[in-house]
């Protein structure tokens, strides 16, 4: 069970990466560091700990996992981990889905210059989020929110959207009184499409004339000023793609929904079908088809470029906070919120979620309790010996 194999995707890297290497000439270092740590996730190549059954003294390897964020195998644990600690943040209050979406025409610049424009659009949400929510005319507060950066569409092709987690309401600006939304309306989509709009062009146009958004290879046309009118014309002309989703109906779907897309990654391990004759099966589903489940087939090489678009930067944070819910304010005025709830009746109307053990979270991921022997069913399992990864790999590691 320990065997790269066992992971499709994996397998799919150690299988073609070689032949995706002779098709193109230049390999970005962030690429190969995703994928040999992928090759290497839960194998011998990290090493990791040996267990025994304090019972029966069955023994049981377990290999080390990679812990990059792109990797399928880790991400489903360490969604549930943050999802924890995001629990203490949640109000007992209804909460709010949006969708911002770029349109296609800007996704040649956003694949170029990813850390420059990926700035851009949480700047132009969170924004127009907070400026609509602080507008004394709809709802005239200070909101909090998560915002989780997505790069891709079911088929592993750019499409480039945040998601968003809004609580419904917000605190006056003097911190003494909750204004509390609709549970079935926060703001007017049309409104905030515009805005939205608005704020990424004005951002984006900005950062191309300073050169911080840079035009490489396709995009050197439009350092032709006729292009770059064109351009501008048809993003303004075109309507652009804001959503927002029915309501949660609790905190507690919340945390179901933070779990199941904070940590998601292009595809998972689930819906790769199989691996035969150079070809990737995958099962996706077509939104144009009433969402039915398909299967695409792609050429290895290409299904590897596509996974690989959307390796994020270095660094780059996928999920923020703002408002309310920053680092820098949420302690004091989460407590004050809190505070204010308390002496209403949304505080008794809403089932908050409990907190989960390690164990209670991979039981539930993987349906077996981790500390029980798989063999006598009644003992613990506990480390005995740790295992060091090869002599080559241990500066690495």
């Amino acid at each position: 069970m320990n065997n790269s194999t066992n992971s499709p995707i994996a397998e799919i890297f150690n299988t073609g990466f070689n032949a995706y290497k002779n098709t193109f000439n230049s390999i970005p270092l962030e690429q190969y560091k995703v994928v040999n740590a992928i090759k290497a996730c839960r194998t011998e190549e990290l090493g990791g700990h040996i267990y025994r059954c304090d019972n029966c003294s069955h023994e049981v390897t377990l290999y080390n996992s990679c812990r990059n964020r792109h990797c399928p195998n880790c991400q489903a644990f360490a969604s549930a981990q943050w999802v924890q600690k995001r629990i203490d943040e949640l109000l007992p209050v209804h909460y709010f889905h949006v969708v911002f979406t770029i349109p296609h025409q800007l996704n040649p610049f956003f694949l170029r210059n990813k850390k420059v424009c990926f700035s851009l659009l949480f700047k132009a949400v969170s924004e127009t989020i907070g400026e609509l929510t602080r507008d004394p005319g709809r709802i005239g507060g200070k909101t909090g929110c998560i915002l989780v950066l997505h790069t891709w569409g079911q088929t592993l092709e750019e499409h480039y959207h945040i998601h968003c987690i809004i609580p419904g309401g917000a605190l006056d600006e003097e911190n003494r009184r909750w204004i509390s939304t609709k549970e079935d309306f926060f703001l007017p989509v049309p409104v905030m499409r515009k805005m939205f709009r608005g704020k990424l062009l004005h951002y984006f146009f900005a950062a191309v004339e300073k050169g911080d958004i840079e035009l490489h290879g396709t995009l050197r046309k439009y350092e032709e000023a006729d292009e770059m009118k064109k351009l501008r014309r048809k993003l303004y002309e075109t309507e652009w793609v804001v959503y927002a989703k029915p309501p949660f109906a609790s905190p507690e779907q919340v945390v179901k929904y933070l779990g199941n897309y904070t940590h998601r990654i292009a595809i998972t391990n689930k819906r790769i079908v199989k691996l035969e004759d150079g070809k990737v099966h995958f099962r996706y589903k077509d939104y144009k088809d009433n969402s039915t489940q398909k299967i695409m087939v792609l050429d290895l090489v290409e299904f590897i470029r596509r996974f690989l678009l959307h390796i994020v930067p270095s660094g780059f944070m996928r999920i923020r906070h703002y408002g309310f819910l920053s680092n820098r304010s949420q302690k004091k005025l989460l407590a004050m919120i809190r505070e204010i709830l308390s002496e209403t009746a949304i505080q008794e109307s809403v089932t908050m979620p409990e907190k989960k053990r390690w164990f209670e979270i991979i039981e539930e991921l993987t349906g077996t309790d981790p500390r029980i022997c798989p063999v006598c069913k009644q003992g613990r399992l506990k480390p005995v010996k740790e295992i060091e990864p090869p002599e080559r790999l241990k500066k690495a590691v």
